[in-house]
């Protein structure tokens, strides 16, 4: 089979289009053909090292495809079955050997890649919106991105609970898709300071929570967004980790509270598991909450598709394609 190898950390120069064995499942695991893989900032942060991962190996986080082969002792899927997963490694293939632990099978109608689009990002939005800060009708969100994604989701996650989404963008393009998804109101990161604009159309009193994974470049302006009180979700950092922080930091912005979550958290069981992509694929089926698909390359192409998320230089999910 082919499969995007790194044998060295570094840019995406280094993600290489390689031959390799098909893999066997072991017990409790399935041999998927992949039909897409999506493809995430956590799998930059792999491939450069700043996640340190056993080298070589194959990125990619999510896909989706149909089951190739149940190993032994795996229970409730046979081969046939189309599932979806998350938070296992090598994706960027063309078939992936998944724990069935962590597979949820694609409901009837749903396709692949929709599932592949909506899998790692999809349970992400729901923890955030649903555990970290669990938003409640009338509250106020600011979520850094919001073309991207996750920034997508976030929003019409947020608008489904009845709150309000001031989003920042940097285009035009980017400002209609947001709003598109929902957002009440957005600022131009490139055009206006984030904080003050957040207290203008607030009022003064600033946001419930704000959702960053852009990281260091939006910190400041985050923490500097909230009411007192407010929470910080900090779930990501597209543009580089954040620097030590002074805990009193949080004091002088009022007694505001920082959390730095990951989706293996917020999957510590089967029922969590099952509860979350439910949700997520539940709501894709019914038509409330909607994948934009805004890129899809070609396996060969991984480095492009590494190049252009990285570069912000796109909208939307994107996919690789065995």
């Amino acid at each position: 089979m082919r499969a995007i190898r790194v044998q060295a950390t570094g840019g995406p120069e280094v993600l290489e289009l390689a031959e390799a064995d098909r893999p066997a499942p072991g017990p409790g695991e399935l041999l998927v053909e992949v039909a897409a893989s999506g493809v995430n900032f956590i799998d930059t942060y792999q491939r450069s090292g700043v996640y340190s991962m056993p080298l070589p190996f194959t990125p990619g986080s999510e896909g989706a495809g149909t089951v190739a082969e149940a190993g032994p002792d795996v229970a409730g899927f046979t081969a046939g079955d189309r599932v979806a997963w998350a938070m296992t490694p090598g994706s960027y293939a063309e078939y992936a050997v998944v724990p069935a632990a962590k597979a949820v099978r694609i409901p009837e109608g749903l396709e692949d890649r929709t599932a592949a689009a909506a899998a790692l990002q999809g349970m992400t939005a729901h923890y955030l919106i649903a555990s970290t800060h669990p938003v409640r009708e009338g509250e106020t969100a600011l979520v850094h991105a919001a073309a991207g994604g996750m920034g997508l989701l976030l929003t019409q996650l947020i608008k489904a609970r009845g709150g309000r989404v001031i989003g920042t963008v940097s285009t035009d393009e980017k400002e209609r898709l947001a709003r598109g998804a929902g957002a009440d109101e957005i600022i131009r990161y490139t055009e206006a300071d984030v904080a003050e604009g957040v207290r203008e159309l607030t009022g003064g009193r600033g946001v419930d929570v704000v959702y960053d994974g852009v990281g260091k470049d939006t910190f400041d302006a985050s923490l500097a967004s909230l009411r007192p009180r407010g929470t910080l979700a900090l779930f990501g950092a597209a543009s580089g980790p954040v620097p030590p922080v002074d805990p009193q930091r949080l004091n002088s912005a009022g007694s505001v509270f920082l959390t730095r979550p990951s989706l293996a958290s917020y999957l510590l069981d089967r029922d969590e598991l099952d509860w979350r992509a439910g949700e997520v694929f539940g709501a894709i089926a019914d038509g409330r909450l909607d994948i934009r698909i805004g890129g899809s390359y070609q396996l060969a192409d991984a480095r492009k598709a590494h190049e252009d998320l990285e570069g912000r230089r796109t909208t939307g999910k994107l996919l690789l394609l065995p």
